[in-house]
């Protein structure tokens, strides 16, 4: 009898042990950071005076909707997208002095917080400038300049300009001059968290960035 069970007996002790192992692994991954998007909100409108940290609404608009063209806007862009950029200004992946000095001032737990309240805020539209170029950067929004391999921006950041969670960011109504800064700084090096973005910039001109943030720009 012994010798016929033996052999599920044994299969039963190494499928336990593995259920047992499985179950420590779980236990030892750090717990999920609990979000709290008014705690977020809050350090969004007002700060923190104790810490010297400013009110982020005071260069990115009420509600994440910046009226200021060099600022982005950040309404209604994905929550973890948010957060990683706020975790990439503390390295050297994304310096920029602001930003750079602020993000290392919040807790990793203001970072989720923010990130959360703004990703819940309305959006309100932008709208293409250059009538001259709009065709340019529909063209290359949408289907890419291949005579460069440049792909088409739709298919990372969707036809809508509404991006992907953590890879690609909502576009959608994004300022003209801050979408062509950026490019600008993935083209020359200086943003280095992206490395299909600085690919795809060094390809391309100028004259070909601002129309397609243009285009963007008037995407809803």
């Amino acid at each position: 009898m012994n010798r016929v069970f033996s052999p599920f007996v044994k299969s039963l002790l190494i499928a336990l042990l593995a259920v047992s192992a499985s179950a420590s692994a779980e236990e030892k991954k750090p717990a999920a950071p609990k979000v709290d998007a008014a705690k977020g909100g809050a350090l969004y409108t007002d700060g923190d005076n104790a810490r010297g940290l400013p009110a982020c609404v005071s260069c990115h608009g009420a509600n994440g909707n910046s009226t200021i063209a060099v600022n982005p806007k950040l309404s209604a862009q994905h929550e973890s997208y948010i957060y990683k950029q706020l975790v990439n200004f503390t390295t050297a992946e994304r310096n920029q002095p602001v930003m750079t000095t602020y993000a290392k001032m919040l807790t990793d737990e203001e970072k989720h917080n923010v990130a959360a309240w703004l990703s819940a805020q309305a959006a309100k539209p932008g709208a293409a400038k250059n009538k001259d170029t709009i065709d340019l950067g529909k063209k290359i929004y949408r289907g890419g300049i291949a005579e460069k391999s440049v792909p088409a921006c739709a298919s990372c950041h969707g036809a809508t300009g509404s991006g992907i969670p953590v890879q690609y960011p909502r576009l959608a109504g994004q300022h003209q001059d801050y979408t062509v800064a950026q490019l600008g700084l993935f083209k020359s090096g200086a943003r280095k968290n992206s490395a299909q973005m600085t690919t795809i910039a060094q390809r391309m001109s100028d004259d070909e960035m601002k129309a397609v943030a243009d285009y963007v720009a008037g995407l809803k």
